[in-house]
């Protein structure tokens, strides 16, 4: 029975996550009962726990996951900001007279909601208490609104910026230098967030077209599921479409602009995006939006102007020309801190930041309690065993590199009906990632497959979390029955995906190179 000690440890940790205990706390102790059993029957080396206190400190001083916080906060202050009320207003009167044209303005506005928040929560409960009434109101049948609202909330998980990805591409980049040392190579090199960004952006807007393409033939197929809705509002001029998507376009631009374009680290360019935010919020809550806009313009001037006309105003040898320019550098900062003061303060009194901070510390805290016990799970499930058990089974599947990762891709998508996304990125992915990639896969084209199929876990029942948020906000005629039978076509469409950036590795592949 020893000799099993791995495979009945990963067994119970099935059986303490799905018990409800919360889950930090089911798989440290789920280690530490292995740990000690290991010890008493003399198959596990007590020693290597060791290391649990420098991956601890690894956690805490990651640069990488450090960007987790902040993206969240810029999600949390646009959610509770009420932004996506105003864009799903505005896109349900420029397309509810097609047939599916609701469903069409909810995929849409979820794309943009991803690339600007990254929150699946938010915005399904949002889309479920604005969009879905609407919807229903206007004929649509039930499934399929629900289906709509489910899967395009979880767009957030592949359009970056996204929370799954930043952690992939650490597990990606720790995966990698794994194999690179297993090969005998010890200048190694590391990936990065940016190129996972980069990677994702492609397959995330084939995502959206696939979804956009099933609602367009759907509608034509059986128009009595999508009817055109008789909203009874007039059509928003072109200003009012301006007013609503300009803003969040700029700000995602902003963000994935700096990491792409090599200017910012992801925390540094999360903090861009989390002032951004909150000076959208400032336009929504009541400031000025002329003076929102100097204020906008003036941080946008003074960051580019910066960083190609740098100003060190501390060298005895500056010209008259050196202080003019820092002066007006001075200004600009000026200018920009009084509308984003103006901002914070409207913000602060409408308790949009108490509630955004306090979303963003419970996030933050599950997810990096996660990690914590996590890397504990992985010492104990290695000191037993389990790494060379995982590798020895992928290395003799049938089918080879190719054989290996399908067996991985369906289990990794079964897991998911039980196990969130977070769970299976910091505990099974760095099991098998590191033997793929030996294999002879590439690690962000791996990268990129793995974040698909997770993202379908939020839809997959019992426990896809996104029916779980949409059962919360869904009205009283939304049973969850409809729920279910509403996600099973976007499920395929997902798997579609998959096979599509399989069969055409270039999707995900030729951004990255092109810009890294």
């Amino acid at each position: 029975m020893t000799e099993y000690l791995d495979l009945i440890m990963f067994a119970a940790l099935m059986a303490a996550v799905l018990s409800g205990f919360p889950v930090s706390f089911s798989i440290a102790g789920v280690a530490v009962i292995f740990a000690y059993l290991g010890w008493a029957l003399g198959v596990m080396d007590v020693s290597l726990l060791g290391a649990l206190g420098q991956r601890a400190y690894g956690l805490i001083g990651n640069t990488v996951l450090i960007a987790i916080p902040v993206f969240v906060l810029m999600g949390a202050i646009l959610e509770k900001s009420k932004i996506a009320e105003e864009l799903l207003d505005t896109m349900g009167r420029s397309f509810g007279q097609l047939r599916g044209g609701l469903g069409i303005s909810v995929v849409l506005v979820g794309a943009l909601l991803a690339a600007s928040t990254g929150i699946v929560g938010a915005t399904v409960v949002a889309m479920g208490m604005i969009a879905l009434p609407t919807m229903l109101r206007a004929g649509y049948n039930p499934a399929v609104a629900s289906g709509i609202v489910c899967t395009a909330g979880t767009l957030g998980q592949i359009i970056p910026p996204s929370t799954l990805l930043i952690i992939l591409a650490d597990v990606m980049s720790n995966a990698y230098q794994q194999a690179q040392y297993e090969q005998g190579k010890f200048a190694v090199e590391a990936l990065s967030v940016g190129q996972f960004f980069a990677a994702a952006i492609i397959p995330g807007l084939m995502l959206v077209v696939l979804y956009l393409l099933y609602i367009l033939i759907r509608g034509a197929l059986r128009p009595q599921d999508m009817p055109p809705a008789d909203i009874g509002l007039a059509k928003p001029d072109r200003a009012e479409v301006m007013a609503a998507i300009v803003p969040p376009v700029l700000l995602i631009f902003a963000v994935l602009g700096a990491i792409l374009g090599g200017v910012a680290t992801p925390t540094e360019a999360a903090s861009v995006g989390a002032i951004g935010a909150l000076l959208m919020a400032g336009r929504k809550i009541g400031i000025n939006p002329r003076l929102i806009l100097i204020g906008a313009a003036a941080l946008i001037v003074l960051g580019l102007m910066a960083g190609t006309f740098p100003v060190r105003l501390q060298r005895s040898d500056n010209g008259a020309l050196e202080w003019m320019i820092g002066g007006f550098y001075a200004l600009l900062a000026i200018v920009g801190l009084v509308a984003v003061g103006l901002a914070l303060r409207a913000a602060i009194r409408e308790r949009i930041i108490h509630d955004a901070l306090n979303s963003t510390l419970t996030m933050t805290a599950m997810i990096f309690a996660t990690i914590l016990a996590a890397g504990f799970f992985s010492l104990v499930f290695i000191g037993l065993g389990g790494e060379e058990r995982v590798a020895h089974l992928l290395e003799n599947l049938p089918g080879g590199p190719n054989g290996a990762l399908l067996f991985v891709m369906i289990f990794v998508f079964v897991l998911g009906f039980f196990l969130d996304f977070v769970e299976i990125s910091v505990i099974v992915l760095p099991l098998v990632a590191p033997t793929l990639i030996l294999m002879g896969h590439d690690p962000v084209w791996l990268g990129v497959m793995l974040a698909i199929n997770l993202q379908t876990s939020f839809l997959t029942p019992p426990f896809g979390f996104s029916l779980f948020y949409l059962r919360a906000a869904a009205p009283p005629e939304i049973r969850t029955g409809h729920i279910y039978q509403g996600v099973v076509p976007f499920i395929g469409l997902q798997a579609a995906g998959i096979l599509l950036v399989w069969a055409m590795p270039f999707l995900a592949t030729w951004l990255p190179a092109l810009l890294f």
